[in-house]
């Protein structure tokens, strides 16, 4: 396609510059270089007696005419003029006193022809006009934009060999295995074809964002080295009708003459979203497109040899009639790495990044618990950045640290300027966080306190150190959870008899936590095994457009008694835990005065 354009756009620069020289020959060959000599000029020479030829031309029907004068000096010049007998008197005037040699040769002017003056004009706009459409045509054929274009799919094709495969995908072992029976059918289909299989005809895959789906296809793709179409869901609809359908058609065309090949269609939710939804009907552009994709992928005709692949975050609003056996037959879960998957992508992205003997990525993925990939690469290069603004030459856990504060919490702001009465209440409300991390068996260790403020607003942190990965809560945990929560807001009431508008994200999260573990999780006894959530956060996601609730007012009463219960019973647990640690309390809060950040090993060195 490149050479295609760079042969047209080279046929128009040739004949833009044969236009501007064939300019260039009129423009000189109608215009004399004399046009500046005057007939004042004339005179004077006549008078000075620099004239050695005079040549008069003149027209019959009318007094005008043309000199032609040579001077002594060889020179030669032209000049027009509106009366050919004023010239032959100042010419016979100035005879007689000059003795000038004068050879008059009264005759027509020689008139412009009718090729010059008219023809050829017409043929340089001619020339410039159709210079002008073919320049327009050029952009309208490479810009995809333009009205004649509408109708044309934008997916990138890649046809060379793509330099991604599984050796670079780390973290998803599992998910590898299960596009690895896609790839073999692309290389060898014969086999599968024999024992009467038949390999899946679109591939789902669905997961939180930065979790590495479309690297997961990019490397399938890559493996299977066939040719890899990419185009994005929003890519599909326009404001206009038909177009979302007509550049399906076109793709699906597209695909069918490179077959075997992969479709990958990013962020798939935009066009595939559960019909019936919208305010258009069944007139909706969207509905119209996802129509069309649908019997694209499975409908009369043969799509043989192409697979779709697509992406998406919330598979939870997609149109049922897309998620059925024969269009994503399979539906591949990319979930965030553990630990032993974090590490991996971590050596995959320090491969090219010089690092320090102190640098530890196992300690690293431990404490990066619900980091996708997109996170840690992030991570990352933010430490590069930082140890190449301090000038070193390799990344220390130094770096590394900081940029876990500025990429999980927000950038330390150490230049603001807070009062020691504001330094100490934050002082003992991380340290009330901090203890109960420290006894509760199920929520810490403690990895790092600090009272400096940072960029997403709070005056301080407190950061655990999470020895596993937990693939599901328990109601413990849970409880433990709040009360680590509250154990801000009882510091600050035990020591200052006052409480701050501090603890408000921690009341929030708590309460949260409280409202899930009643209406989703069933950890209610007094309300038992139901589900009362009613995704009201949920409304406008494609389902209802009125929403209400589906139990009454008495139910929706003992929820809140059950969530304050809950979240009482947590306050006078954790206040009892934080009573009789008052000790380590006063301690942990003035070495935070003094340092501002302590460490694990300062932290549970109070308790020893």
């Amino acid at each position: 396609m490149n050479s295609i354009k760079r042969n047209r756009f080279s046929r128009i620069y040739f004949f833009a510059v044969i236009l501007i020289l064939f300019m260039i020959l009129y423009y000189t060959s109608t215009n004399y270089q004399g046009s500046e000599y005057k007939y004042n000029d004339f005179l004077e020479d006549l008078n000075g007696g620099k004239i050695a030829q005079l040549i008069i031309s003149q027209n019959k029907e009318i007094p005008t005419g043309k000199l032609i004068i040579k001077r002594k000096d060889n020179e030669r010049r032209i000049v027009y003029v509106p009366d050919v007998n004023k010239v032959i008197e100042d010419v016979n005037e100035a005879n007689k006193t000059e003795g000038i040699n004068i050879e008059p040769n009264i005759s027509d002017v020689k008139r412009d022809s009718l090729f010059l003056t008219t023809i050829v004009p017409m043929l340089l706009l001619g020339v410039m006009v159709i210079v002008v459409l073919m320049i327009m045509n050029a952009n309208a054929g490479g810009g995809g934009g333009k009205m004649a274009n509408f109708g044309k799919s934008r997916a990138k094709m890649v046809v060379e060999v793509i330099n991604m495969d599984y050796s670079k995908v780390a973290g998803l072992k599992e998910e590898k295995e299960e596009l690895e029976e896609i790839v073999d059918f692309l290389k060898n289909p014969k086999k599968y074809i024999q024992l009467g299989a038949r390999i899946p005809k679109g591939v789902l895959l669905e997961g939180p964002p930065g979790t590495g789906k479309t690297l997961l296809a990019k490397a399938t793709a890559g493996e299977a080295g066939v040719p890899f179409f990419t185009i994005s869901g929003s890519d599909f609809v326009e404001m206009f009708v038909g177009v979302g359908a007509s550049r399906v058609r076109d793709l699906f065309g597209e695909a069918k003459k490179n077959s075997p090949c992969i479709i990958f269609i990013d962020e798939i939710d935009a066009v595939a979203r559960r019909r019936g939804t919208g305010m258009g009907g069944g007139h909706d552009e969207r509905e119209q497109t996802l129509n069309q994709m649908l019997v694209e992928m499975d409908g009369f005709g043969i799509n043989e040899g192409i697979i779709v692949m697509a992406a998406t975050n919330r598979v939870d609003i997609l149109d049922p009639a897309i998620l059925r056996p024969g269009r994503f037959d399979r539906k591949v879960m990319v979930g965030r790495p553990d630990v032993k998957g974090r590490k991996e992508i971590l050596e995959v992205h320090a491969k090219n990044k010089p690092l320090g003997d102190d640098v530890d990525l196992q300690q690293i993925a431990q404490i990066t618990a619900g980091f996708t990939g997109a996170d840690l690469e992030n991570l990352l290069n933010e430490a590069s950045i930082l140890a190449a603004k301090a000038g070193k030459a390799y990344l220390t856990q130094e770096e590394i640290n900081k940029a876990m504060i500025k990429v999980g919490i927000g950038k330390e702001k150490r230049s603001k300027i807070i009062s020691e009465k504001e330094k100490k209440i934050t002082a003992y409300h991380e340290s009330g966080h901090a203890i109960l991390f420290h006894v509760l068996p199920d929520v810490g260790p403690v990895h790092t306190v600090s009272v400096i403020p940072t960029g997403a607003g709070a005056a301080g942190y407190t950061m655990p150190l999470p020895s596993k990965d937990e693939m599901f809560l328990t109601k413990g945990k849970m409880l433990q959870d709040i009360m680590v929560g509250l154990g801000g807001r009882i510091a600050e009431e035990l020591i200052f008899d006052d409480i701050t508008t501090g603890a408000s994200q921690d009341i929030k999260q708590v309460t949260a936590a409280a409202k899930a573990m009643v209406t989703r999780y069933g950890f209610s006894q007094r309300l038992g095994l139901i589900n009362y959530d009613d995704d009201s956060d949920d409304v406008f996601i494609g389902r209802d457009l009125a929403h209400s609730k589906g139990y009454g007012e008495n139910t929706a009463t003992a929820i809140d008694e059950e969530i304050r219960a809950i979240i009482d019973d947590c306050y006078q647990k954790a206040k009892a835990i934080i009573e009789s640690h008052m000790e380590q309390l006063h301690a942990s809060a003035k070495l935070l005065m003094e340092k501002e950040k302590i460490g694990q090993e300062e932290f549970e060195a109070l308790f020893d």
